[in-house]
């Protein structure tokens, strides 16, 4: 086995093992998709979780990658490609099923959009919607030998196409958007990062059952700010409320009015 073949088996193995991860597919898919296909080229400047700062790779090896580190695309903004553990953690909770359309809001570089193409398998679909009409671009490029993958450059927060079993924002928003949750087939399933504007916030997961929504808290975050999220204090409060309720107990509600649940 080569150095690089070892380490994306030692990569895949870290994060079943600390994500308890229950999809074999999910772990295919990590062992299949090449990380360093999605990115420019090394050396590449990486940190783990609970880094405050990057360190530059030795040099361009892709075994580098193969860790639970995050990359810079761009170290100015602290925009970063997303921690693996993390994002495989929330694949493995939405249950995504061959033959599903699962909606991205925010793609970066498609690393993740790849993983899930193979998740979904040929009778799937993913749509990635990216706001940054120059990582759009690479994505697309990226992406290109995955057919079953779209990648539009557009506003997630307008139009998502047609309904969806799945849709995964990977960018901190104050409260779940209306129209993603109009967007749900029955059953779908919606992961959304609630953050404040320090970046910090808890990721929710909000399943359609029947003619209302059932959310409940997953895990603490910190991820970079949607485009147009709220900006005031106010919106500070809404994914405060949020996300105490929703560590509480499951949430049930019909609808969102001014950010928080309506039985409207």
């Amino acid at each position: 086995m080569s150095d690089l073949a070892a380490a994306r088996a030692r990569y895949v193995a870290m994060i079943a093992r600390r994500e308890r991860i229950s999809s074999p597919r999910l772990l295919e898919a990590l062992a299949a998709v090449p990380r360093e296909d999605f990115l420019a080229r090394g050396p590449w400047r990486i940190k783990s979780e609970a880094a405050r700062s990057y360190r530059l790779t030795p040099d361009a090896d892709p075994v580098h990658l193969y860790d639970n580190v995050l990359v810079a695309i761009d170290a100015r903004r602290k925009l970063d490609t997303g921690l693996p553990s993390l994002w495989a953690h929330f694949i493995d909770v939405l249950d995504v099923k061959r033959g599903n359309r699962v909606v991205q809001i925010g793609a970066g570089l498609g690393y993740f959009s790849a993983v899930l193409s193979m998740m979904v398998g040929p009778k799937g679909s993913v749509h990635a919607i990216e706001c940054d009409e120059r990582l759009a671009a690479r994505a697309a490029h990226y992406l290109r030998g995955y057919g079953n993958v779209t990648v539009v450059n557009g506003d997630g927060c307008k139009d998502v196409g047609e309904a969806a079993d799945v849709i995964i924002v990977h960018a901190g928003f104050p409260h779940p958007h209306p129209l993603w949750l109009q967007s749900l087939r029955p059953r779908g399933r919606l992961l959304v990062p609630l953050t404040q504007r320090d970046r910090e916030g808890a990721a929710l997961m909000i399943t359609r059952r029947g003619k209302g929504f059932q959310a409940e808290a997953v895990q603490q975050i910190r991820i970079f700010p949607g485009q147009g999220r709220g900006v005031t204090a106010l919106d500070d409060r809404v994914a405060d409320w949020w996300q105490r309720a929703s560590s509480l107990a499951p949430l049930r509600f019909r609808g969102i009015e001014q950010g928080l649940p309506s039985d409207g």
